[in-house]
């Protein structure tokens, strides 16, 4: 009986107790030229010093090495070896959890994007915003106003 409690514990821990981060932020954090890079550095810094758990989904970890690369999105593109580096200081920390999609995800897909048009750019933050649904994460800090269509999801703007 008390292993039961405990899962139920867990489980609501988990999905109070738990947030994301969207792309955009560590790409502000990573562009010294952005008007949002100073707010985006003293925020992943809180992230860091929190306590609550900080899910980080593989596909924002891919979206951050493919634009901070990339020489014609990011103003300032870093080598692969920093996007490395910074990925890795951010897995490192105790608090970080890492999303990946569970069996029944296309389901999971067809029910958080039912009603909507997606298609597009819609479709890496739907893929995202499922990720979440499946994991019980249900806030996400994004300037991405898209996520305000997901309505599962309480969206924060760390920018505003």
């Amino acid at each position: 009986m008390l292993a039961a409690s405990w899962r139920v514990s867990a489980t609501a821990f988990r999905r109070w107790s738990s947030y994301t981060i969207d792309a955009n932020v560590l790409l502000y954090a990573s562009d010294s030229t952005s008007p949002n890079g100073d707010r985006a550095v003293r925020f992943l810094t809180e992230c860091a010093s929190r306590k609550e758990i900080l899910c980080l989904a593989w596909p924002t970890i891919m979206a951050y090495l493919r634009i901070s690369t990339h020489p014609s999105i990011f103003r300032n593109p870093l080598s692969a070896e920093e996007v490395i580096r910074n990925v890795d200081n951010l897995l490192r920390l105790p608090q970080v959890r890492l999303l990946s999609e569970k069996a029944g995800f296309w389901e999971a897909y067809q029910e958080v994007t039912g009603g909507l048009v997606v298609r597009g750019n819609l479709v890496p933050d739907a893929h995202l915003a499922t990720l979440l649904f499946q994991n019980e994460v249900r806030t996400i800090y994004t300037n991405d106003a898209d996520f305000r269509k997901f309505t599962f999801l309480e969206v924060q703007n760390p920018f505003a």
